[in-house]
């Protein structure tokens, strides 16, 4: 029986980009089920004899090459036999059919998932809410009518006795939106302004007791703390304690929602919180969002489990803000989607207006920016509705107060509660002491008329975000955290964002590819370094080894942790900055890049050592030499080529990932000539390909070696490479090109067998034991695209893997399908090298085009960490259809899931049935009028990786109330964003020191569990590590729905259940505390005894551990 899908790859727009049919094989048959057999002989037309006697002789000699690799596999076998020692390598052979065979698997997996961990992907408890946002989109117009002075909205109307018995109670908050980078660079800013609003701040809030002020870039904060004085740290944490000043979120950025990964989002809100709690001693208790492109469900759930209450939010599409203002809902309690017991719900206020900016807060009308006293008559900038600010006067203020208070009621009606929220500020405002001035004494003497009036029933005053959400707790009788009478619930998320008209901001989904790809490198580096240096500490400090390891290597870790935490604002990571910005943080980030590689090689140093008494941290001659290096903060990566002799080389392997993993690992060397051996010197079967400079040049001197490897959880698996003349389990990769009739030249090596084809008509596939992939012959891809030069298409085949490489001008891609078992086998490799930076206005798409009827539905990830539906929505054009994709993107019938993986952030939508749209790259000309004051024209030539995975469904899904993806999805996507990292020993002679591998763990871990950090706590020294680490787990969320597969390792599921006593191989676990997300709040005592955590599907849990 076979299951079979056409899919097909093409660029939309502009490009196509792959085409290729996918089988899925479920039982590998000996004949092609196409082609009936003869029931006897037949009359046969002399032409057809003649193609008969062809093919037979093709078939002949096929045979004859065949029987040639066996004779010489044989020979090898027996050499190896007699010779070698241990067992001897058993090589992959090639089939009849010119694939390759692996010999079977000496210890085989399985697959042992409980029943009850499937029901909760089945559905079985749906979430009660009122709003759906998937739903509240489908219902709404989106028609754009005109309201009037609020012109996205209507006409607000009241009743002027409707305060008589309950009083309207109005929180003034002040606040400044410090951008860490956008059209100056974070320095730039920190110098030209915010270290001056601070400064002001200190000074200005100790003048009147009454004045509150809000802040929540800790990466500012953090700056400016370094650089004042010990006095007026103590100024700050009075004004903290008495409540004038709040630290509202808390998180080192403002992240922005769509293309973080939540790994990130959760490391910089920790950094933020550490920060604030060893420095201020506060703890946030309120979120505040109002600059992200659009919300992410992801974040309300961080900030829940950091503890956190209430929060804010601001950038929604008007006419969700229009429809939840005419229904009041713009309170509501944000739940997540799988959650029947509302134990994720945070309270979030939304914005009703355009902006945050005064115009658009204190109420409906925005003329009435003649409550911003900055714009008074005289200062540098001034209202654009022709209405100045007038001082307050005891001659106007009667006047002025009562214009202000019917912005208030009117924008109080909006709202279920008689407690009004109105900020006070924009984007870096009180920066001169002068604006203090301005904005707290004209607003006092309001406040003071207001307030002196108890028959206009308003009590004004300035407050912090958690005044506003304590007093509106108090006012509905209900304790913070708890739901307030009559509040609605909503599940879902707010994207695709739009400001006003069809203006939508789906854009920087794609924006600057390259840095957001660079990012997810340094995220990925991160999080090694952060559990191989954990690990090395506390072996180090119970061997009593700790006064020789580099502790200070904590202080890069802190330096990676804050830049990839800048790089997370919402302007960095979406691509939204100015040219100059965008360099400055691609400068961080690969600074930070190359300090994280050497504090993974000085770990994995350490743990590999055989005899840890002759370890030796040399700062200029690091032990291991890194996997690959980047000359510039906008250059690709490139690989280190590893230099043989005779003498072997030791190269150490490691696995970020927390289950066990058979890969294909791949480096370079510079002889064909090589062997391969594991640590107990048994030889390993490689393959041996070339490595292209080009598309038709084999690069000299250079080899990439590729093996079949088995890695432990977290494990440093060594491997001995050298020169060798007896390389009989080397196996050589095959190489066709085809021309197309161009006439190119062509540079090929003696080593490898190349055919070199002028011209290709027929198809040609690629395949393994668990899929084909069949390519168009002609072009590589399918139609419309009409290059100026047909591509040149290499087509490489090996026993571990094999591929196709398609070049055209302005693109490559290569396919890749791995021949072994488990995960990397059961999908396709995609990799798009991308350069657009001839084009003009153009975006770049890359369209896979299939029969599974999915009609309008598709689903994309939030984050990393949980899926979303959507629907594509005709009623609407087609930039509002697409949705941010971190990591994957799926689409679905009743018989087949097509999953699309992404190691980078970019744009996706489904534009038609059975189709995957992602934007890979986009180049404007011009700006878009929304205060950058330039185009995106700085284009880099950019790598994407994706893996396609099509996996069939065993049984019919039920309605269910949320959608996950199966685990091999879920392993597949860590698979390509955890590359396993390849690590030479530096120094070529005289040989180092014995290594062994090394395997952290005891017992495994269960396969729904991730480890997302295992983070070492910052000691009383801020450069130095606590004894304490910070072990971050995440329970996945799967379906069981999809057909269960050989994942490659033992993967078995425990309702929930891991033992964290002895756990890790060679330490004690001398106590464990679990607490909240960000570590400041423990959620019980801290033990030695009950080691046992139970974790529910989606949950995040981090305990707090101290290993001896």
């Amino acid at each position: 029986m076979k299951l079979k899908k056409q899919v097909t790859v093409c660029g939309a727009a502009i490009f196509c980009v792959a085409v290729f049919s996918l089988y899925l094989m479920l039982d590998r048959v000996q004949h092609d089920p196409a082609r009936p057999h003869s029931g006897g002989g037949g009359n046969f037309p002399r032409s057809q004899i003649s193609v008969l006697q062809n093919r037979i002789e093709q078939l002949e000699q096929l045979l004859e090459e065949n029987h040639e690799i066996i004779v010489h596999i044989k020979d090898s076998v027996l050499e190896l036999t007699a010779n070698a020692e241990g067992q001897p390598v058993v090589l992959p052979f090639h089939m009849p059919n010119g694939s390759w065979m692996l010999p079977p698997e000496s210890r085989p997996s399985f697959y042992s998932v409980a029943s009850q961990d499937c029901h909760f992907a089945l559905g079985s408890k749906a979430p009660k809410t009122d709003l759906q946002m998937l739903a509240v989109s489908e219902l709404l117009p989106y028609d754009n009518q005109d309201g009037g002075v609020w012109k996205q909205g209507f006409d607000i109307t009241y009743d002027p006795n409707e305060w008589d018995t309950e009083q309207l109670q109005v929180f003034v908050v002040p606040h400044s939106h410090n951008d860490p980078g956008w059209i100056k660079t974070f320095d730039k800013y920190y110098y030209d302004q915010t270290q001056h609003i601070l400064n002001s701040m200190v000074v200005k809030l100790q003048e009147d007791s009454r004045r509150r002020f809000i802040w929540s870039e800790i990466s500012f904060f953090s700056k400016w703390w370094d650089n004042i004085s010990a006095q007026k740290r103590a100024a700050v944490r009075r004004l903290v304690g008495n409540g004038q000043l709040e630290m509202a979120t808390g998180g080192w950025v403002m992240p922005d929602e769509a293309n973080s990964h939540y790994f990130a989002m959760i490391d910089q809100l920790i950094e933020g919180h550490q920060w604030l709690e060893k420095n201020v001693g506060v703890m946030p208790r309120s979120g505040w969002a109002v600059d992200p492109f659009g919300h992410s469900s992801t974040m309300p759930y961080l900030l829940r489990r950091a503890n956190l209450t209430s929060m804010l939010i601001q950038r929604v599409h008007y006419a969700i803000k229009k429809h939840f203002a005419a229904t009041q809902n713009l309170e509501f309690m944000w739940r997540q989607s799988w959650d029947a017991d509302s134990s994720t719900d945070i309270l979030c206020h939304m914005m009703p207006f355009y902006s945050y900016d005064v115009p658009h807060t204190c109420g409906p009308d925005p003329k009435i920016c003649q409550f911003d006293f900055k714009r008074l008559p005289g200062g540098r900038i001034n209202c654009p509705w022709k209405v100045p600010p007038k001082a307050i006067t005891s001659a106007n203020v009667a006047e002025r107060a009562l214009l202000l208070l019917d912005q208030y009621r009117k924008k109080s009606k909006l709202y279920r509660s008689k407690v009004l929220l109105v900020p006070l500020g924009d984007d870096f405002r009180y920066d001169k002491p002068q604006e203090w001035d301005a904005q707290f004494l004209n607003y006092q003497r309001l406040f003071d008329y207001l307030n002196a009036h108890p028959d206009l029933h308003v009590q004004a005053q300035f407050g912090t975000l958690s005044d506003y959400f304590d007093a509106l707790y108090k006012r509905v009788g209900i304790v913070p955290g708890m739901r307030p009478p009559g509040f609605p619930v909503l599940s879902g998320d707010f994207f695709s964002y739009a400001d006003r008209e069809d203006h939508y901001w789906t854009g920087y989904y794609t924006s600057r590819p390259f840095y957001k790809s660079m990012g997810r490198v340094l995220e990925a580096h991160l999080r090694s370094a952060e559990i191989l240096y954990s690990l090395a500490v506390s072996h180090a400090r119970h061997a009593g080894m700790d006064s020789k390891y580099p502790l200070s290597d904590y202080a890069t870790l802190t330096d990676a942790r804050r830049n990839l935490g800048l790089f997370q604002h919402h302007d960095a990571i979406t691509g939204t900055a100015k040219e100059a910005v965008v360099v400055d943080y691609g400068v961080r980030l690969l600074h930070s890049l190359a300090n994280l590689k050497r504090v993974i090689i000085n770990a994995a140093h350490y743990l590999v050592l055989g005899d840890k008494e002759t370890y030796h941290y040399d700062l200029a001659a690091p032990f291991l030499g890194p996997d690959e290096t980047r000359l510039n903060q906008d250059s690709l990566p490139e690989k280190t080529v590893i230099k043989l002799d005779t003498t072997p080389r030791f190269v150490v392997v490691f696995n970020p990932l927390e289950q066990e993993r058979l890969s294909v690992v791949s480096f370079l060397v510079n002889t064909p000539r090589i062997r391969v051996t594991n640590e107990e010197g048994q030889p390993l079967a490689a393959q041996l390909s070339a490595w292209w400079s080009s598309a038709t040049d084999m690069a000299p001197d250079v080899y990439q070696a590729s093996i079949m490897i088995r890695l432990q959880p977290l494990g440093l698996a060594v491997l001995q490479v050298s020169k060798s003349f007896d390389n009989h389990s080397t196996l050589k990769s095959s190489v066709r090109l085809f021309l197309h009739g161009r006439d190119l030249p062509v540079r090929k090596q003696k080593a490898f067998p190349a055919r070199i084809i002028p011209a290709a008509t027929e198809d040609f596939c690629l395949e393994n034991q668990q899929m084909r992939a069949c390519f168009l012959g002609p072009s590589g891809l399918l139609k419309p695209y009409v290059p100026k030069d047909p591509p040149v298409i290499r087509v490489t085949e090996g026993p571990f893997f094999s591929e196709v490489a398609v070049y055209y001008q302005n693109i490559q891609e290569v396919v890749r399908l791995y021949n072994v078992p488990g995960v990397d086998g059961l999908s396709l490799e995609i990799s798009c090298l991308v350069d657009i930076r001839d084009y003009v206005n153009k975006e770049l798409a890359l369209r896979f085009s299939t029969d599974i009827d999915s009609g309008g539905t598709f689903f994309t990830d939030l984050n990393g960490f949980q899926i979303q539906p959507r629907q594509y929505l005709k009623k609407l054009p087609l930039q509002a259809n697409f949705y941010p994709m971190p990591v994957m993107a799926y689409i679905q019938d009743p018989q087949s899931r097509l999953t699309l993986q992404t190691a980078q952030a970019l744009g996706v939508s489904s534009l038609s049935s059975g189709q995957l749209e992602v934007i890979l790259d986009r180049r404007l000309m011009q700006d878009d009028n929304r205060g950058l004051g330039q185009g995106l024209k700085d284009n880099k030539r950019t790598c994407h990786h994706f893996r396609l995975l099509l996996e069939r469904r065993s049984a019919t899904p039920k309605a269910q109330p949320g959608t996950f993806p199966s685990l091999l999805s879920h392993m597949t996507s860590m698979h390509l964003n955890t590359e396993v990292l390849v690590m030479p020993v530096a120094q070529e002679k005289p040989l180092p020191p014995a290594l062994r591998s090394f395997q952290p763990f005891s017992a495994p871990m269960p396969c729904d569990f991730h480890l997302v950090n295992l983070r070492t706590l910052q000691g009383e020294d801020d450069s130095l590590p606590s004894p304490e680490t910070a072990l971050i787990l995440h329970r996945k969320g799967f379906d069981c729905g999809l057909e269960a597969r050989n994942l490659g390792f033992n993967c078995t599921t425990t309702q929930g259940s891991l033992s964290l006593g002895g756990l890790f191989q060679g330490l004690e676990l001398v106590s464990m505390q679990l607490s909240s997300l960000t570590l400041m709040y423990p959620l019980g005592p801290a033990s030695s005894n009950s080691t046992v955590l139970h974790l529910d599907p989606m949950e995040i849990a981090t305990v707090r551990l101290h290993l001896g």
